[in-house]
C-alpha cells in the first residue's frame, strides 16, 4: 500500500540527523541544502561540514577599456559547472586581486591602495594608504603619477617603483567571525610591513626581513625567504612580531626574468622560473623550484624539505615524494588530498601554463614528473584574458 507522506516531513527531521547530513556535504551542496527551509537553515548553523575543497576564482582582465565587475568560480568537485558572482561594482572592475584567504580577497585599486573584500557578502575593509608608514627604516612618498618613491630613513639614496610593483609578495589572514585581520607585504626591496585591525599606518618590521622573494602566513607565523637566501620565521601571536628562527639556505634563486627575451626563447637549458615557499599541513617547510626549458616549452618542479618540527635540516635533498599531500602553489600550502574529493595526492596544482594567456588548471604529477591539464576554461565568448587564484570558500553562518 502506498504511504502518504506529510509535506512537512523533510522540515521535521531530527536535528541530530540533519547534522549528520550537513557534515557530509560539499561546499556547494551545503549552501543548497541550508536553503531548503527555515529548519534546515537553522540546523546548518550548528553543523561543521567536511573538509573544505579549494576553488579557483577567475578574474577577467581589462580589454578595450571594458572589464567585468564580477568573477567566475570553479569547483573541482563539479568539473562541468561554473558559477558567477553578483555585480561587485565599478571599483572592483578597476581593481586587481593580489592574494586570497578563505572567502576573502586582497585587492589593489586603481590608485594602488589595498582593501579586503568578501565577494559573497560584499563586506569590504579599507586598509591604510600605501604611503602611510610608521617610518622606521623606509620612507614612502607618492608621486603625481601614483608611483611611489622609497628611500631609507638613514640613507640618502632611494628608488622609484611603479605603482603596481610597489606591493611585493602580499599575504593576509582574517577571522571569519570577528573580522580581525593582518595584512603583510614587502615595500619594494626595502622591508616588510603589516597592518592589523584598527591600525591607521603600516608598521615596518625591523631589518630581520629585507628583500623578500616569497612569504607564507600560517597559524600566526610569517615564513619568509629572501633573494639573499635568508629564511626567517616571525611569530605574530603577540602584540609585537617576534623572530623565532633565521638561517641562510644554500639554494639557487636564479630567475628566468634575468635572461633577455631572446635568450628565454632560445634557451635549451633548465632555468629556474620561480622559487616558492610552501608550508605543509604538519608545519614542515618546503622550497619549490619551478623549472622551464623555454625552447621546448617543458616545465618541471623540484621540491626540497629544509625545515621540520622546529629544526633546520643542514643536509636536504630533493624530495622523492609528497606522500598524501597536494601542493597548492598559489597559496603556499599543502592539503591532505585523500581527504579532499577531486584532488590528487603527490601533486602540485598551479594555474598558469607560462605559455598561454588563458589561466587553465594544471597539475604536476610528482611521481610521473609530467604536467597534466586538469581543466581547460573556454571563455572565448567573453573575449577576455583571465587571471586566476585558488581560494577556500568558507562556511560562514549567514
Amino acid at each position: 500500500m502506498e504511504k502518504n507522506y506529510n509535506s512537512n516531513t523533510w522540515s521535521e527531521l531530527p536535528l541530530d540527523l540533519l547534522n549528520l547530513v550537513f557534515e557530509r556535504l560539499s561546499f556547494a551542496n551545503f549552501q543548497r541544502a541550508k536553503s531548503v527551509c527555515s529548519s534546515w537553515h537553522s540546523a546548518s548553523r550548528q553543523s561543521v561540514p567536511k573538509n573544505q575543497v579549494p576553488w579557483l576564482i577567475l578574474f577577467p582582465k581589462e580589454r578595450n577599456n571594458n572589464k567585468s565587475s564580477s568573477c567566475t568560480l570553479f569547483n573541482p568537485e563539479e568539473k562541468d559547472k561554473l558559477y558567477k558572482t553578483q555585480d561587485l561594482g565599478v571599483e572592483f572592475a578597476k581593481s586587481v586581486c593580489i592574494a586570497t584567504y578563505g572567502s576573502w580577497l586582497l585587492m589593489q585599486d586603481s590608485k594602488y591602495n589595498l582593501y579586503i573584500l568578501n565577494p559573497f557578502t560584499h563586506e569590504r575593509i579599507d586598509l591604510p594608504a600605501v604611503e602611510s608608514q610608521q617610518v622606521r627604516m623606509v620612507k614612502v612618498e607618492r608621486t603625481i603619477e601614483d608611483d611611489f618613491f622609497t628611500f631609507g630613513a638613514a640613507h640618502n639614496h632611494g628608488r622609484l617603483f611603479k605603482g603596481n610593483r610597489t606591493v611585493r609578495t602580499p599575504v593576509f589572514w582574517i577571522d571569519e567571525e570577528t573580522n580581525d585581520y593582518i595584512v603583510l607585504w614587502g615595500v619594494g626591496y626595502w622591508c616588510v610591513v603589516y597592518a592589523k585591525k584598527g591600525d591607521t599606518l603600516w608598521n615596518q618590521i625591523p631589518s630581520v626581513i629585507l628583500d623578500s622573494l616569497d612569504m607564507v602566513y600560517k597559524d600566526h607565523k610569517l615564513y619568509s625567504f629572501s633573494y639573499r637566501n635568508l629564511f626567517t620565521i616571525l611569530d605574530f601571536s603577540g602584540e609585537i612580531p617576534r623572530k623565532t628562527f633565521q638561517r641562510f639556505i644554500n639554494v639557487n634563486v636564479y630567475r628566468l626574468e634575468s635572461l633577455s627575451p631572446r635568450s628565454r626563447q632560445l634557451s635549451n637549458a633548465w632555468c629556474v622560473a620561480e622559487t616558492r615557499l610552501v608550508v605543509t599541513v604538519t608545519g614542515d617547510v618546503l622550497l619549490v623550484e619551478r623549472r622551464l626549458r623555454p625552447r621546448y616549452r617543458i616545465q618541471s618542479f623540484n621540491v626540497y624539505k629544509f625545515y621540520s618540527s622546529g629544526t633546520f635540516l643542514d643536509k636536504y635533498d630533493r624530495a622523492d615524494s609528497l606522500g598524501d599531500d597536494a601542493i597548492l602553489l598559489d597559496l603556499g600550502i599543502t592539503v591532505l588530498a585523500n581527504e579532499v574529493e577531486g584532488l590528487k595526492k603527490n601533486s602540485i596544482y598551479f594555474s598558469d601554463s607560462h605559455y598561454t594567456t588563458t589561466k587553465d588548471l594544471f597539475l604536476f604529477n610528482y611521481e610521473t614528473q609530467e604536467v597534466e591539464l586538469q581543466h581547460k576554461f573556454d571563455f572565448d565568448c567573453l573575449l577576455l584574458e583571465l587571471s586566476a587564484r585558488w581560494f577556500f570558500p568558507s562556511f560562514s553562518h549567514t
